[in-house]
């Protein structure tokens, strides 16, 4: 049976894939901001970049941290994002202990 160990040199990997389209991302919103009649047309949709870029980085940092060996619940409480901690803590706690019901 497979242990955290076991994964620590792909979540790497894959946290610095991440960490590479995020400022794919980035440099791409950046680009499309400097034309001003696409940033007047399409400056709400422009701004979706910026999530984007910020749910891909804390990925790459929460991978990271496991990576680094830290617990799923430790890598996880250091997620800034509000709505994606909570969406990834209910793929690890199961719905009775948050208080729902299955």
């Amino acid at each position: 049976m497979p242990t955290r160990d076991d994964h620590r040199d792909l979540h790497r990997a894959l946290a610095d894939e991440l960490r590479d389209t995020c400022g794919q991302v980035e440099q791409l919103a950046a680009t499309l901001a400097l034309d001003e009649e696409l940033l007047g047309r399409f400056l709400v949709h422009l701004q979706s970049f910026d999530l984007i870029a910020q749910r891909i980085g804390e990925g790459a940092a929460l991978l990271g941290r496991l990576a680094d060996g830290s617990s799923a619940e430790a890598a996880l409480a250091c997620v800034r994002l509000e709505r994606m901690q909570e969406r990834l803590r209910a793929a690890i706690v199961p719905p009775v202990a948050l208080g729902k019901a299955a």
